[in-house]
């Protein structure tokens, strides 16, 4: 999935786009030395180690991997996309926003 993640986010660096990643690792130093070791570039939130996080908890989240796509709106428009489904998923959104401020 990084792999992935890492193109999507290089080849959407001059787009108005933001993957942000919940992170549930035991403990913010093992978050860092995964986002160092993976190469994670963009921002990643520590859910306090597991499921039962704030942000887990609120968004219903109950498993990693979880991928929401949110649009321009923050409406979830897309739910577990991966690869190349999720780049498609965003590059659609982006146009759509491109349309709405023109």
């Amino acid at each position: 999935m990084y792999p992935h993640e890492r193109s999507l986010v290089e080849d959407m660096k001059s787009e108005k786009f933001t993957l942000l990643g919940i992170n549930s690792d035991s403990t913010p130093a093992r978050l860092k030395a995964a986002m160092q070791r993976e190469k994670l570039t963009w921002p990643i939130l520590f859910d306090n180690g597991g499921t039962d996080g704030p942000v887990a908890t609120r968004w219903n989240v109950r498993g990693w991997p979880t991928v929401y796509v949110l649009d321009a709106s923050g409406v979830i428009r897309y739910i577990g996309p991966r690869d190349e489904q999720l780049s498609d998923a965003v590059r659609l959104l982006v146009a759509e926003a491109k349309k709405k401020r023109k």
